[in-house]
């Protein structure tokens, strides 16, 4: 993956006052374009407004980006699984070890450890494969879903006391539209049986880098996936504890991550204070373009 340095505009500000647009997608770019330290060996760091740990999101994409540079441009990333070791630390480094497990005639495999004071953090595999032919097909497209600029982004759902969680402090790469309201959300105190649905898209244009586009969804698929698990329950008096364990995604068909994709996600089973998710990423025409699943961490205070 290579990204163009250009100047870096003024970044646009949402309508609650955090920084939106091209130029903040554009430094989301530059954290993926990782430091070659030397043959399969790579450095990434992690933005000043990170939370107390660092975001699985991240991890996960600046990860699939080491895989993606030790492998020939013609392959183009399927799957990918993960593990979640350890809590990353937002103040140091993450140093990426990439191995080269097998290099096929159609199929290419590698394997990622993300490291930090000498520790294992996070554990990626990852299959890329030479494009080809065969059989196709899909689940149906998604119905009744409401068009994406019909909804409020997550500036104007903090002007309009809808809130939006822990994304509210921190600058927004993504423009996330919620078609239903998220479980952080005063307005969702009651259990539901539907999917959780949001329209996302990279707040600005990416360049033409397929692997790129893919490193993009990886990030953006961490965001709300685990919370469908809350959703299947009522509200709890306290904030449960909440951490992804594993994850894992497929992708499907090519894509572009700065066009509308909606992301339907669904707890199909909890139990053992882990929750287990699956989630879709749908075009605006309905075409199934990846699939990921994870279970995670999931402890309600008593």
């Amino acid at each position: 993956m290579s990204v163009v340095t250009t100047t870096q505009p003024e970044p646009e500000l949402a309508a609650d006052g955090m920084p939106r647009g091209q130029a903040v997608l554009d430094a989301l770019v530059e954290l993926l374009d990782l430091e070659t330290l030397e043959t399969n060996l790579f450095r990434g760091v992690s933005p000043p407004q990170s939370p107390t740990r660092v975001f699985g999101g991240q991890v996960a994409a600046q990860a699939l980006v080491a895989a993606g540079r030790t492998v020939p441009d013609d392959r183009e990333v399927h799957s990918l699984h993960a593990y979640f070791i350890r809590p990353g630390d937002p103040r140091v480094p993450i140093v990426y070890e990439a191995e080269r497990v097998r290099d096929g005639r159609s199929f290419t495999t590698r394997r990622v450890l993300a490291i930090q004071h000498g520790e294992a953090i996070f554990s990626l595999s990852a299959s890329f494969q030479l494009p080809q032919e065969g059989l196709e097909h899909s689940t149906p497209a998604p119905v009744d879903v409401p068009a994406p600029l019909t909804l409020p982004d997550l500036g104007q759902r903090v002007v309009e006391g809808r809130g939006a969680g822990w994304m509210s402090q921190i600058p927004r790469p993504l423009d996330m539209r919620f078609v239903d309201d998220p479980v952080w959300s005063d307005q969702r105190v009651s259990a539901s049986e539907e999917p959780n649905r949001v329209w996302m898209r990279a707040d600005g244009r990416l360049p033409d880098d397929r692997l790129l586009h893919v490193c993009l969804l990886t990030y953006a698929s961490d965001l709300t996936l685990l919370g469908s698990v809350l959703a299947r329950h009522d509200r709890p008096e306290q904030p449960a504890q909440m951490a992804s364990l594993d994850h894992a995604m497929w992708f499907h068909r090519p894509f572009r991550a700065d066009e509308w994709l909606l992301y339907t996600t669904f707890s199909p089973a909890a139990s053992g204070a882990r929750g287990l998710a699956t989630g879709r990423f749908t075009t605006e025409d309905g075409t199934l373009i990846a699939t990921t699943v994870q279970e995670g961490l999931v402890r309600i205070p008593r």
